[in-house]
């Protein structure tokens, strides 16, 4: 979760806006919740705001502001003014990452926004932007460069024409993640924007400066509190007396939690300028100005949860609500959902009833009835029954915890499953016993070194469910369950140069296919463009990526009907390219054919073949799913019911005909493919 709102005039009335599972809403205090943003340009929210003297005007922020690896760009902001029945868009589109939407207390025409621009480009929407006649007009009021966006903006609760803004200088590749630079700083105006000078006394400067936080104490807005990435020296807390004009550190060392681009945010009690919290990787508490620092530790309740207690609440923390009118009341917003304090965050309430968990992969077990299995975004590995979710009923099972990936059930043993969580970091475990064990593939020939992406792809064989193959920068395969590997490829991507090197792996095997009509024939794709294909089990390989685009390999398919055909999904999203890039080949790869056709500007995720019929596939996207019946030609949205959201995996079950549809951001949606084989034979008579 990213962002938590309570309407002041309707304290029972929350807003939750997810990064990349829409905007949720509540009529009683989050016990119930309805979803009021699905049909939307994005799925992705960063910031909800609601008028503080009308309940029913609210504004939206797109595109989450940490920007990590699965952040998904946004569109611009959006204005209800009927308590979010219907929606406008309100422009700043090509913003693509929004910090904060801030309401003028005193004028709901007068909003600002603080936006990051894009995350893999430059760009110069970005800055701070302010709208006086209710977003029909925008004027850019602060600009620092193209490579600097303001992730953060603040309002002087005593003058309204005292403004804050966070500035933060970072550049993400696919192979680099800068966090930091001598652009970043805090800037403030005192004629609502008009002018601004930036803040130094005081504070660190220079290279090393990443992501800040401001916040102002309502009692006395004269103290201001700053939380710092100060890269190479950790987390530091800043304090000013005088309205930011000079600021001193407020303890010694740094802060006892983590601080980083993922998050960076500080909280002030409204009763007392003293009393702060550190929303980071941990939420901490300090009742004298940050000098003295705990991490909140009480016992959490849990509504519905995966675990029956958790010592703290979830971390990851990025956003926090405090009542302003009611300091004992704070909510907080993170990867695990919603917890909610009404005894000033010492005891916790998980409100784990918002469908939103981020899955990366999905599979389907081979029971009857079948479970489905996937690795989430910071909430481990979840199985569970392809059946309709009902409030107060659980029948999803956790396990592992993390970010995990691909999970893979043993199709001839079903206490067997395989997992995955980042940069290679494999396991075998026995459901029955709960043993786990470490199955990493390596090493590689002649001491070389591996580069493994964060999502480490492999697969089971369709002839021998105890054959692994998994993809590094090369093709390793297991013919014992992972207990020892062998290496079947060289290096398979382009062994990128100093220019494609940084402080993430880049080089690396994205998605890998086996043909289950010839043994030993194996297609592999990369993040760097390449796709190969072996048809003697990696004795020999063959590129086979001319007449495709350079961009990532999402997945390359071995058709299940035709041995020499293939499929190959490309994306361009880490190059801020939102172009579909979908490609067939019936000659093993040796020419492709663009089969995108009709389908709308959407970067793909994943595409399937239908388990029965040859002419029917399946494509996810950032924004949703298709099919097509005619192979390609022409493709029709299987969005009636499912809401706009990033499709990161599709599964089929043969038996059922079900499509699993594992989103980033709205859980698991199951639609019943026989209807669509239907439809087609329909359409041919």
């Amino acid at each position: 979760i990213e962002s938590i709102w309570s309407v002041k005039k309707r304290k029972s009335t929350l807003y939750c806006g997810s990064g990349s599972g829409n905007l949720w809403k509540s009529l009683n205090n989050g016990t119930t919740w309805k979803p009021i943003f699905e049909s939307e340009s994005t799925s992705s929210i960063s910031v909800v705001t609601v008028s503080d003297k009308d309940p029913n005007l609210v504004w939206v922020g797109t595109g989450e502001p940490h920007m990590a690896r699965s952040s998904i760009a946004g569109t611009g902001v959006f204005k209800s003014t009927d308590a979010g029945g219907s929606w406008q868009n309100m422009g700043l589109n090509d913003t693509h990452h929004i910090g904060r939407v801030l309401i003028d207390p005193e004028n709901d025409d007068v909003v600002y926004v603080a936006a990051l621009g894009h995350q893999y480009s430059y760009n110069k929407q970005r800055g701070v932007f302010k709208t006086s006649d209710g977003g029909n007009t925008w004027k850019k009021i602060l600009y620092i460069s193209e490579k600097v966006g303001v992730v953060e903006v603040a309002l002087d609760p005593s003058d309204n024409k005292t403004l804050y803004a966070v500035a933060w200088e970072r550049d993400r590749k696919a192979w680099n993640n800068v966090v930091a630079g001598p652009g970043s700083g805090l800037y403030k105006s005192t004629d609502a924007g008009e002018t601004w000078k930036l803040l130094t006394k005081g504070l660190p400067t220079g290279e090393k400066v990443g992501r800040m936080g401001i916040t102002i104490a309502p009692s006395n807005p004269n103290v201001l509190y700053l939380i710092c990435d100060h890269r190479g020296v950790g987390g530091e807390v800043y304090r000013s007396d005088n309205k930011g004009e000079s600021w001193r550190k407020t303890h010694e060392g740094n802060v006892k939690t983590g601080i980083g681009y993922d998050f960076c945010l500080i909280r002030v009690m409204p009763d007392n300028e003293d009393e702060i919290f550190i929303v980071g990787f941990n939420l901490l508490y300090s009742p004298d100005a940050g000098k003295t620092q705990s991490i909140i530790s009480e016992r959490t309740v849990p509504m519905l949860s995966y675990k029956a207690r958790r010592a703290t609440p979830h971390c990851d923390n990025h956003d926090m609500f405090i009542d302003p009118d009611d300091p004992d009341r704070v909510m907080l917003a993170t990867d695990g959902g919603l917890y909610v304090s009404h005894d000033r965050a010492k005891t916790w309430l998980h409100v784990n009833t918002l469908p939103i968990a981020e899955f990366y992969a999905i599979s389907v077990d081979a029971r009857e009835p079948y479970k489905i299995w996937g690795g989430t975004q910071d909430n481990g590995i979840l199985g569970g029954e392809a059946k309709p979710m009902v409030l107060g009923e659980e029948h999803w099972e956790w396990d592992h915890g993390g970010d995990n990936y691909v999970t893979l059930i043993d199709p001839n043993d079903l206490d067997t499953m395989y997992l995955e969580g980042m940069f290679g970091s494999m396991a075998r475990k026995n459901l029955k016993t709960g043993e786990s064990r470490g199955i990493r593939p390596g090493p590689a020939p002649e001491g070389k070194k591996l580069r493994f992406n964060w999502m480490t792809p492999f697969i089971l064989s369709h002839y021998d469910s105890k054959t692994l193959y998994a993809g590094a920068n090369r093709l390793f395969k297991s013919e014992n369950r992972g207990d020892k590997w062998k290496c079947i490829s060289p290096d398979l991507s382009t062994n990128p140069g100093p220019d494609r090197q940084g402080d993430v792996p880049f080089g690396t095997i994205t998605d890998i296919s086996e043909s289950a009509l010839k043994k030993g024939l194996l297609y592999a794709g990369t993040d760097d463009g390449q796709v190969h294909v072996t048809r003697d089990d990696g004795a020999t390989w063959t590129k086979i990526n001319k007449g495709l685009p350079n961009r990532w390999v999402s997945r390359v398919v071995a058709s299940k009907y035709d041995e020499g055909t293939a499929f190959v999904s490309l994306t361009g999203y880490r190059e801020d390219d939102f172009e579909a890039y979908l490609y067939l080949s019936t000659d093993f790869g040796e020419t492709w054919k663009s089969i995108v056709n009709n389908m709308p500007s959407e970067s793909i995720n994943v595409i399937r073949e239908d388990p029965s019929d040859q002419d029917i596939l399946y494509v996810g996207t950032e924004l949703g799913a298709y099919c097509s019946i005619d192979k390609g030609k022409t493709w029709h949205s299987l969005c009636k019911t499912l809401p706009t959201c990033a499709v990161h995996d599709l599964a089929l079950h043969a038996g059922t005909g079900d499509l699993v549809a594992g989103t980033h951001g709205r859980s698991v949606f199951v639609l019943h493919a026989k209807e669509i084989q239907k439809i087609k034979q329909e359409v041919a008579k």
